[in-house]
This record gives structure tokens, C-alpha cells and sequence, in this order.
């Protein structure tokens, strides 16, 4: 290796280093050595790439032979420091594999460092194919690591002194390779951390090898006695909280229950009944934890999920168990004054007596049996209000407010006033009273006063019930929409965390949609506060979710264009100039002109001060605003023009959908007008759907006449199978033919929307 630094490299350091005035210089090999702990730091940071370098370096100085598997080498006699490089290597490999198996957040190069993209995507090539080779050889490593557990002697590692006698004379490898010149590590050190590299290895195999797990447990439980038994700990790094959290999820996977560990936790307890099914014991369980509160929310949520999923596989007699832990988790959650989840006021929909009882001496015992803390109280007052206020039926509703907690809690004038309006609610609408034909046809209630549903509107958290009572209100409609205060945030939040809870079970991308709108939300609330005079920064959390936003690659993600446009208003408005010239996805500025228009706003602003290109940067400027300024309506993109006909089809189909029920009525004619289905057609035959592009042709018969242009012709044959179509055949009644008719267009949209959206 030459001991300075070629001209090429020396530009390429010297470039980066201008480019990043924030970035601190590098450091000097003196510094080094005046801080001790400055080379581990350093080391910390190294690549995959550089340290597979280095490693193999080390291999080849403690004269490991060339060429031959470490798998056949007999480490019991190899030299100490030839077997602890080997050992070490192999180390390496197995900890690389685990850790590149988590999810790791990508680091992106700011806007000063566009310069060194190619470095950063080589070098994630190198990462990847060095990983590729690891995970070929990690059988090899995990037995080199098991022979290394099974050798009783100390080990020895080169220090600078042995690496120095290598390079003053090759052939002095007497002293350096088989004595004790290096640094000593007992066999207990080395087998301590052995043990626990190979339970990581072992315990991510076991998702695809359910036996594995009892290897890792067994890893696991000798790197703790080995822990137990080291007087000191100095050569031994491994993180112990991870270790602990290993060593639970092993008993909880393999249903050993250790007589000899006496800390059985309390994670262990339930796991332990959930696999004798005793359920019942677990339900008491929770009930007991909701006054220690010891286990952690995302635990007991786990335990509710695991039985909900061995419902969704077959297995019966367990939904009062799912009705039951819910109901303790809803009780937990109300003492801790978090929102109530929308399973909970599933539960309520139509409970039973006997369930309303259990709810009451649910709540009864999670308070503190001596003296409940005042917040305690309030917050279990506060849910018995809302209980009392989601039951329908008086009776229940009478059941809680007679009960004695609901007396110590409420003050006699509130318990007066909730009582009375519960007798008005009943007195007046009973939503649920009857089953519902449908979701949209629903008659209206004239006794029903519109102040009272828009009251139910605003407080209710359920999504059926929401659309009962929009339904109801749109049957007594005087007056074209309601709106519910556009500046009440803190509903929203509540109204957005319960739709985010129901779609984060079963769909992924709603789950993303819901957190896009959410950060929609926080974006207009922190601009509202700043238009009331509010000169606070916007929190680090809520602009590096705005830069995830707008830096998102998810394909086949419906994205709500006026997101992005006001995420780019949000961080104009704040002055991230830099960010907005070269980080936004290439993809969003091309599909929205105001994120575009946002775009050269932000580039204006960045070059104008300089002489060079402002005059280029402005006249893009105006042409935009030209562009903009000269579309009468902007929303209606032609997506088809530029070719993206499958986002065109889908966009066009959500339009459908949305006016029409799902396509349960006639979607409006002034929305799929002549134009548009000729636009259809033309989407569907430019993407050889020859059977959608025929479907299309049978929608509106008023409109099938215009359409021939968009078919390209069609054979005979089928002019013939089309006269056997009912709603073709002109000798069926007038009622039938548009019967028929209807059902097909309903069946043919409603599939092509499961087939786009």
C-alpha cells in the first residue's frame, strides 16, 4: 500500500470536503493517538465493504493458509492468533447476516452531495454481493463457530507489537504465532459471545425452520450462565437488553418454562396460559395488569391479534375471549386517557347484558383498590360517560348508571343530566334498532331533528354507524352539505387514528393512505397556528415526514395530489430551499404542475441572489405559471396523453365509483360522458384488455352508437352473441331490457375497479 494519496483521489476527497461546509474536517492520525477512544469510533462507522478488506487482511498476516475452506480447518491446531482470526472473521459473517435481515432506514445525500450518488450506489452494489457471498457460506461459518465453542484453551489476538514483528521479518513467526506474544482472551470470553452470535444466526432462521429456535435457546441460555460467571466482562461486548428480549421470545416460541431461571417474567406467565388455553386466567391477567400496568401496551394488543387470528383460522369458542381482552385493553387505555379503538366500539354495537356486566367489573377492578389516583378517577369517569352515551338500549344504559362505581365517580348533577339525555336520544331515533337492507338505502326519519344526527355525527367513531347517519341526514337534506369546523383538529386526530387502527390489520397501502392524510393534517394545523401568529419552527418529526412524503417510491399507491402540492407549501413556506431543488421524487414533479411550480419557486429563491443561471431558472418559472394559469380546470389531468394508461383507467374508474355508490347506481351522465368512455376504451385497447375494451362498448346504450371509433371494429360472430345479451334482445320489455342491462354494467365496473384500485 503507497503511504500518500494518489492525485485522483486527493481531488475527489478535496471535492467532497468543499461541497459540505456543515460536515466537520477529517480527522488526523495524531489525533488518534490523544484519544484513546477515537479508533473505536472510527471503526463503528466503517462500511460492509471496508471491513470484509480489512478482515481479509487479518486472515492473510496471522498466516491463515490460502485457498483452503474455513470449514475444513482444524482450528485445535492452528497457532492461537491464526485461530482467533478465522473465529473472527466467521464472527463477522454471521453478525453481518443478522443485522442485514433488520430494517435499516436509508441514508440519502443531501442536496450539497449529489456528487457522490455513483460512490454511494457502488458501493451498495459491493455491500450486496459481499452479503450474496456470506449467506452462501453461512452453514461454513455457523460449523467453524460450533468447533470454536468446543476448544477448551485461551485464545490469543494480534496486537500492534505482533503485527510489527510480521513486517520487520516474515519468517519470525515463532514468538507471534506460537506463544503468548498477543493479547490473551480466555476461552470463556470468546465463548460467551460465540454462543450468543450463533442464537442470533440460529433464532433468525427459525421464521423459516421452527427447530432452530430450540437451537438459539439453548445458545442463549449458555450465553447467559457464561455471563454469570465472568468476573469481568472487558473483551466481551454484546448488547444485553437484546440478549434478554432473545431469551424471552425463545421460551415464548418453544414453550420452555426454565425451573431453574426463578425472574419468570410476567410475559412468560401468559404465554404459558395462552399454550394450555387457559384463557380464563389470562383474561384475569390483564385485569390485574390494568391496575400494575406493567405490560406494555403493543404486548397485550399482540395477545388480543393472536386470538383474533386463531378465530380467522377455524378455531371456535373464542370470540367472547376476543370480546373480553378487548374490553380489558379498551378499560387500559381509558386510564391512560388514550382514545378508545374502533374494536371496542365494535363490542358496543350490540352488546349483551352479560357483557355490559363484565365491562363494569372490568372497570371496577383496574382502579386502585386504596386511594385511585384523581387521574384515574377522572379518566374512568370519563369512560362511563362514554360508555353510557354508546349504548342504545335503555335498559343497558340503566344497568350502568345504577351501578355503584358509576355513582362514586359522577357527581349527582352529571349523572342527572347524562341520564336525561339518554332518555331524550331513545325517545326520539333509534339507529340500530332494525338490521339495514343496505348501505344505501336507508329511509329517512322525519322525527328525527337534524341538530340531534349532526350532534351523533361529529361524536361517533364508528364507520357503519358515521354512514348511517350521513345517509339519514342526506333524506332530510334543506340544505346542500354540512361541515364540521375546519380548524378541529383534535377530532380529526382521533377520527384518523381510529380509521388508521381498522386498516392497519388487513391492507398495507390503506394503512400508508391514512398516514399520508394524517400528515396532511398536521401540515394545515401547524400552517393554521402559524396564520394566528405563531412563530414556532414546525417540529423535526413533522418536517422529516414531509421530506418522507415527498421522497416516497411506493408503486401502486393512490396519491391524493393536493398532499403533495401542500407539503411543498409547507416547506417553501419554511424556506427548505435547498431540499426542494434536488430531493423531490422526479415522478411527483413531472405528474403536478404546483409541485413543479413549487419546485422553481424554491430554485428561484436559492439562485436568484447569484449571476450565472437566474435568468434561465425564471423564465422556467413563468413558463409553469403560464402553464397553470392557462388550464381552465387543473384536476382534470389527461393522464392518457402521457401514455400512463392504467393510471388513467384507474383515475377514471375512482371517479365512477365515487358517485355511484361503488356502482351500485347509474354512475351520472355528465361524468362518463362520450368523451370520456371513448377515453376508456382507448386506455383498455391500448393495453390489449380486448375484453375490458368490449365491456366498455356495452355501458350507456344512448351512448354506444358514438363509440365505434374506439372498438376498431368488430367481427360478425360477436355482433351475433351480442343479440343473445337480454338487454340487447329489442323483443324484452322495456323493464327488463334496463333490468339486465343495469346488473351487467354493475358486475363489468364493479370487477374492473377490484381489478385497478
Amino acid at each position: 500500500m503507497q503511504g500518500r494519496m494518489s492525485a485522483e483521489a486527493a481531488d475527489r476527497v478535496a471535492a467532497v470536503a468543499s461541497s459540505r461546509p456543515g460536515t466537520p474536517l477529517q480527522t488526523s492520525w495524531f489525533e488518534f493517538l490523544l484519544d484513546g477512544t477515537l479508533l473505536e469510533k472510527h471503526l463503528d462507522n466503517l462500511t460492509i465493504p471496508v471491513l470484509n478488506m480489512l478482515l481479509n487482511e487479518l486472515l492473510c498476516v496471522s498466516k491463515v493458509p490460502p485457498g483452503v475452506k474455513h470449514v475444513d480447518l482444524d482450528l485445535s491446531t492452528l497457532p492461537p492468533t491464526t485461530a482467533m482470526a478465522v473465529i473472527i472473521y466467521n464472527r463477522w459473517a454471521i453478525r453481518t447476516i443478522v443485522l442485514s435481515s433488520f430494517p435499516e432506514k436509508q441514508t440519502k445525500p443531501g442536496p450539497h452531495q449529489m456528487n457522490m450518488l455513483n460512490v454511494v450506489q457502488q458501493e451498495k452494489e459491493m455491500t450486496d454481493n459481499i452479503l450474496t457471498v456470506l449467506k452462501e457460506q453461512a452453514t461454513d461459518s455457523i460449523s467453524v463457530l460450533e468447533g470454536a465453542v468446543q476448544l477448551k484453551k485461551d485464545f490469543y489476538v494480534h496486537t500492534l507489537r505482533t503485527l510489527d514483528l510480521l513486517a520487520a521479518d516474515a519468517a519470525a513467526n515463532g514468538e507471534t504465532e506460537s506463544s503468548t506474544a498477543g493479547l490473551r482472551i480466555s476461552a470463556e470470553e470468546l465463548h460467551c459471545q460465540v454462543h450468543y452470535d450463533l442464537g442470533a444466526i440460529f433464532f433468525q432462521q427459525g421464521c423459516t425452520d421452527q427447530p432452530a429456535f430450540e437451537k438459539a435457546r439453548d445458545h442463549f441460555r449458555q450465553t447467559k450462565e457464561l455471563l454469570k460467571k465472568l468476573d469481568s466482562t472487558v473483551h466481551v461486548h454484546l448488547d444485553e437488553k437484546r440478549l434478554a428480549g432473545y431469551w424471552n421470545a425463545c421460551k415464548a416460541l418453544t414453550g420452555d418454562c426454565d425451573s431453574s431461571d426463578y425472574q419468570t417474567t410476567t410475559y412468560d406467565q401468559i404465554n404459558s396460559l395462552i399454550r394450555a388455553h387457559s384463557y380464563q386466567a389470562v383474561i384475569e391477567a390483564f385485569i390485574k395488569d390494568n391496575v400494575t400496568r406493567s405490560l406494555p401496551n403493543h404486548f397485550r394488543q399482540s395477545v388480543l391479534r393472536e386470538f383474533l387470528y386463531k378465530v380467522q383460522q377455524g378455531e371456535t369458542g373464542l370470540d367472547e375471549v376476543c370480546h373480553k381482552l378487548c374490553v380489558c385493553n379498551a378499560v387500559r387505555d381509558a386510564l391512560e386517557g388514550e382514545v378508545l379503538c374502533v374494536r371496542f366500539q365494535q363490542v358496543l354495537l350490540k352488546p349483551s347484558k352479560h357483557m355490559v356486566d363484565f365491562i363494569l367489573e372490568v372497570c371496577t377492578r383496574s382502579l386502585e383498590k386504596d386511594r385511585p389516583s384523581e387521574t384515574s378517577r377522572r379518566n374512568m369517569a370519563s369512560f362511563m360517560k362514554t360508555l353510557c352515551e354508546s349504548l342504545e338500549d335503555l335498559s343497558l344504559v340503566f344497568v350502568v348508571s345504577s351501578h355503584k362505581l358509576f355513582m362514586e365517580l359522577l357527581k349527582e348533577e352529571e349523572r342527572k343530566i347524562l341520564v336525561e339525555q339518554m332518555r331524550k336520544r331513545s325517545a326520539t331515533i333509534n339507529l340500530s334498532a332494525k338490521p339495514l337492507p343496505s348501505f344505501y338505502d336507508i329511509p329517512a326519519s322525519a322525527s328525527v331533528s337534524i341538530g340531534q344526527l349532526e350532534q351523533q355525527l361529529i361524536l361517533s367513531l364508528e364507520p357503519r354507524r358515521i354512514r348511517q347517519i350521513l345517509i339519514e341526514l342526506h333524506g332530510m337534506a334543506e340544505r346542500p352539505f354540512w361541515r364540521v369546523n375546519s380548524k378541529d383538529f383534535v377530532h380529526a386526530r382521533q377520527l384518523f387514528s381510529a380509521c388508521l387502527e381498522l386498516v392497519t390489520e388487513f391492507s398495507p397501502k390503506l394503512r400508508q393512505v391514512m398516514l399520508n392524510e394524517m400528515l396532511l393534517l398536521e401540515v394545515r394545523a401547524h400552517e393554521a397556528a402559524a396564520a394566528e401568529g405563531s412563530r414556532e419552527r414546525p417540529p423535526p418529526d413533522l418536517v422529516s415526514r414531509v421530506r418522507g412524503y415527498l421522497e416516497m417510491r411506493i408503486h401502486d399507491l393512490p396519491l391524493r395530489q393536493v398532499v403533495g402540492e401542500e407539503c411543498v407549501a409547507f416547506m417553501l413556506n419554511w424556506r427548505e430551499n435547498d431540499y426542494l431543488t434536488m430531493q423531490v421524487q422526479p415522478s411527483l414533479v413531472m405528474n403536478n404542475s404546483y409541485i413543479r411550480l413549487g419546485q422553481l419557486l424554491a430554485s428561484t429563491c436559492k439562485e436568484l441572489p447569484g449571476p450565472k443561471e437566474s435568468r434561465r431558472t425564471a423564465k422556467d418559472l413563468w413558463d409553469i405559471v403560464v402553464q397553470i394559469c392557462s388550464v381552465s380546470i387543473q384536476h382534470k389531468r389527461n393522464n392518457d396523453v402521457t401514455n400512463q394508461y392504467s393510471a388513467a383507467l384507474n383515475l377514471y374508474l375512482q371517479a365512477g365509483a365515487v358517485c355511484s355508490d361503488f356502482f351500485t347506481k347509474a354512475v351520472p351522465p355528465d361524468v362518463y360522458t362520450d368523451q370520456v368512455l371513448k377515453r376508456m376504451i382507448k386506455c383498455c385497447s391500448m393495453m390489449n384488455c380486448h375484453t375490458q375494451v368490449r365491456g366498455c362498448c356495452s355501458l350507456p346504450v344512448s351512448q354506444r352508437s358514438g363509440l365505434h371509433d374506439g372498438v376498431q371494429g368488430s367481427s360478425g360472430a360477436e355482433q351475433i352473441k351480442a343479440i343473445g345479451q337480454t338487454e340487447l334482445n329489442t323483443s324484452n320489455p322495456e323493464e327488463v331490457l334496463q333490468l339486465a342491462a343495469q346488473k351487467r354494467k354493475k358486475r363489468f365496473l364493479q370487477a374492473m375497479a377490484k381489478l385497478y384500485f
